[in-house]
């Protein structure tokens, strides 16, 4: 029961705390660390550079995960309520549901009230993208996009993984989605990311497609109508680049019956619902739905391990 335990905990810390100090978070060590080992990789032969990335991307895995394995380790025979405690809080830094609501709904405050410049300035944290120029239906399609893919991204895979390999397997999928947010795109990190987001990809494959069928759920929930959002989501999905991310976003467009548009990238047709402020609401919505879903299934999965587990 010590991981139904640390998943509780984990999502009362994220809920009532949010994200702790810079100093303290391991993300934030892990970008430093991808930091440090990008300066040694960049301006090499492509070669070298794709052989660096794997050692950095394996070492750094194994830096994080194995120094929360040891640590666990150690705590579950020293005191085991240190140990629920510590392991809660490793668990909560590999994901963020509060500061996803609470970026998403800033956004929406200042697009009511026309400002855009700010806006702009306040998406940059959500999405990759260069948001400046952005019209106000454009930005609204940014954070919409950016919810749905941050709950496959930073709330239903982590916990997945957590559910297979405990908090070392969710510490590790961590450091790959920040390595891979890091160096795993085109121009000078080309070949230096390449690796990392190939990993990348294959980590994502099951969760976002469960993030999609959670998000189909809530809709149903919510609504009381699914029946063609899934046909929506198999038709759309495969217009985006990345092979995951269009899953999440798909079917967040055909929940709120919207078209949601990355110009020159691509367009999820969902529907003819116009992208206002409020569609921020209905989309934090659905992830709220979906995110409460999720957790319900770990804690069935989680006891009916413990039951049958000899």
């Amino acid at each position: 029961m010590d991981t139904l335990l640390i998943l509780l905990v984990a999502l009362v810390i994220d809920l009532a705390l949010g994200e702790p100090p810079r100093i303290i978070h391991p993300v934030a060590w892990m970008g430093k660390a991808t930091s440090l080992w990008e300066r040694g990789g960049t301006g090499r032969p492509s070669l070298v550079q794709l052989i660096y990335g794997v050692g950095m991307t394996l070492i750094t895995v194994g830096i994080f995960a194995i120094s929360a394995y040891f640590i666990l380790f150690y705590l579950k025979s020293l005191n085991f309520i240190a140990y629920v405690v510590v392991g809660a809080m490793l668990l909560k830094s590999t994901f963020s549901l509060r500061e996803l609501w609470q970026v998403a709904l800033k956004v929406k405050r200042l697009l009511l009230k026309e400002k855009l410049d700010e806006a702009h300035f306040e998406l940059r944290s959500l999405v990759s993208r260069d948001t400046r120029g952005l019209p106000k239906p454009l930005l609204i399609s940014a954070t919409v996009e950016s919810v749905a893919e941050n709950l496959s991204d930073s709330f239903v895979a982590p916990l997945f993984y957590f559910l297979l390999l405990g908090v070392p397997g969710a510490m590790a999928y961590r450091v790959v989605n920040t390595l891979d947010a890091m160096v795993g795109y085109h121009g000078q990190y080309e070949y230096l990311g390449k690796f990392v987001s190939r990993l990348d990809d294959v980590l994502n494959f099951i969760p976002a497609r469960l993030t999609a069928l959670l998000l189909v759920l809530a809709t149903f929930l919510s609504k009381g109508k699914s029946q063609t959002m899934w046909q929506t989501v198999l038709h759309e999905q495969a217009k985006t680049k990345s092979p995951n991310a269009g899953w999440p976003m798909a079917a967040m467009a055909g929940g709120l019956g919207v078209q949601l548009e990355k110009v020159g990238h691509y367009r999820l047709e969902g529907g003819g619902a116009r992208l206002m402020p409020d569609t921020i609401d209905a989309a934090l919505k659905l992830m709220l739905i979906s995110a409460l879903s999720w957790v319900v299934i770990c804690l069935i999965v989680g006891v009916i391990y413990f039951v049958l587990a000899p």
